[in-house]
């Protein structure tokens, strides 16, 4: 289906963070990123295995420039942890059971 004319194509960057093995990664890592469909289809996996999604235009600007599989620089370091902090909290807060 063909997107309205003026509707902006949507871009996605797609992050990870495993310090544990066998990833042991030292600091959030690019997995993905794309625009159009690329990034409509990054949207449509990470949905399909249950991956926490934000949006924060500023990050995803940051995010860009860098190549896939690269971890993320110092200077972002603060930028990704304030979003991992909340992912985190939103997943611990969406696994309790009800009172």
């Amino acid at each position: 289906m063909p997107r309205p004319t003026g509707t902006p194509r949507p871009r996605v960057a797609a992050l990870r963070y495993r310090p544990e093995a066998p990833f042991q990664d030292a600091a959030p890592r690019l997995v993905a990123k794309g625009q159009g469909l690329l990034a409509e289809r990054i949207l449509s996996l990470a949905k399909q295995h249950g991956v926490s999604i934000s949006k924060d235009p500023d990050l995803l600007a940051a995010l860009e420039p860098l190549d896939v599989d690269r971890l993320i620089p110092p200077e972002l370091f603060q930028a990704v942890a304030v979003l991992l902090a909340a992912l985190y909290r939103a997943n611990k807060n969406l696994s309790l059971p009800p009172p």
